[in-house]
């Protein structure tokens, strides 16, 4: 038996010797199924033809891409504390020379993922390294394969390590996260974002999303309560879930200016 990987989306299903008959996170509205219809890999195909690269965004923190390009082609961020190292949301390749890098780096602490769309094999992960997952349970029902690292959480906020904490910010999906770190941007604060604040083509603007691919928007309700609950944090940096699309500077004016414009655009 072995475990298979969605193509569509990257999520990953309970050992069998078939491929589920379906992906319920691609039958959703806020993912799609292809025109040629679902299929499916296994971690070991995967491998054999694709490899993480490695690129550091700034001191402390590194991005994993998956090349060539599978599912929906988000990327993993390392995030190195003194308290240990996190990764931020996942990808579904481990292979040997990722394990190898990041046990060469200290190994991590702790998991955290911003939605369902990246839950790929965090199971796999947190075996491989010892590390509980972090998911804030208004999705759990999103979860194909369970499993004891996963720590379910509730509320607004949790403390990962000293100046890293979760934020439920909701939209794209109810418990919708982003990770706060405190020390990025030499100390003005960085926000990942996966994609619930999602950083645009025009890296000095971000938006907000029901459903990306089926371009469905959030209410201006929900777009304000987003903006609203952010207040009280500061950064100067976004990393979104893409490669390239991350706001330099003034990260907090480009999430108001942003959301300004999205909530007009909606009354007119």
């Amino acid at each position: 038996m072995s475990i298979h990987i969605c193509r569509a989306c990257g999520t990953s299903y309970p050992p069998a010797d078939r491929p589920p008959e379906r992906c319920p996170i691609c039958e959703d509205e806020r993912q799609y199924v292809p025109r040629s219809g679902q299929a499916w890999t296994t971690p070991e195909a995967l491998a054999a033809g694709h490899a993480n690269s490695w690129r550091q965004l700034e001191p402390g923190l590194f991005e994993l891409l998956t090349r060539p390009d599978f599912a929906i082609g988000q990327r993993a961020l390392l995030l190195r504390t003194p308290a240990g190292n996190i990764l931020w949301d996942c990808v579904a390749l481990l292979d040997d020379a990722t394990e190898a890098l990041i046990r060469a780096l200290g190994g991590l602490v702790a998991i955290a993922i911003s939605h369902p769309h990246y839950y790929t094999r965090m199971q796999d992960w947190a075996r491989v390294f010892s590390a509980p997952v972090h998911l804030h349970a208004a999705d759990r029902q999103w979860v194909m394969r369970e499993d004891a690292a996963i720590r379910f959480w509730d509320g607004d906020t949790l403390s990962l390590v000293d100046g890293v904490t979760l934020l439920r910010l909701g939209g794209h999906f109810p418990g919708g996260t982003v990770l706060h770190w405190a020390g990025g941007a030499d100390g003005r604060g960085a926000l990942l974002a996966g994609d619930i604040v999602q950083v645009a083509a025009d890296t000095r603007r971000v938006s907000f999303m029901w459903s990306y691919p089926n371009m469905m928007p959030l209410s201006a309700g929900t777009v304000r309560r987003i903006v609203d609950r952010l207040v009280p944090w500061r950064f100067e940096r976004i990393y979104s879930a893409f490669a390239g699309h991350e706001v330099k500077q003034d990260g907090e004016a480009a999430v108001r200016r942003s959301a300004d414009r999205y909530i007009e655009l909606l009354a007119e």
